[in-house]
């Protein structure tokens, strides 16, 4: 299995070849591509690279799948026996990343394995009879 830890939005993340994650806001468009160099750790097979702080050749590409606003949050602040209230909210804006491949030194060591989207199935299979006949 292999996977590396990475560092964007102040918060580090372990990311996997195929699987989507959601960061916090990337200013790029939809379908666009985006490169992560910020490469903390990287491990694969039995090797382990480790950064100090970052790994050197060490890259995650990535697509940006969408933009949405995350859950509310509320803040409530108040203070006893002095009638102050204060009731706030917040939704964090939130980047959906699909991770294409992670490469080390300009080699591939993990890629997506399947399309972003799978074949549709067919309609009709001819080996099977519907109507009883």
């Amino acid at each position: 299995m292999t996977y590396a830890i990475i560092e964007t939005g102040g918060k580090q993340l372990k990311v996997e070849a195929g699987r989507f994650y959601d960061i916090e806001l990337l200013h790029a468009q939809p379908d666009e591509k985006v490169t992560i160099d910020a490469v903390l750790l990287v491990q694969h097979e039995n090797g382990l690279s480790i950064g100090q702080p970052r790994v050197s050749g060490a890259t995650v590409e990535a697509t940006v799948l969408r933009h949405f606003r995350g859950r509310k949050v509320l803040v409530y602040k108040m203070k006893p026996k002095k009638k102050t209230r204060k009731k706030r909210g917040h939704r964090q804006e939130i980047t959906r990343l699909l991770i294409n491949s992670i490469k080390l030194n300009g080699e591939t060591l993990a890629h997506q394995d399947s399309p972003l989207s799978p074949e549709p199935l067919p309609l009709e299979d001819p080996g099977l009879d519907l109507q009883g006949e």
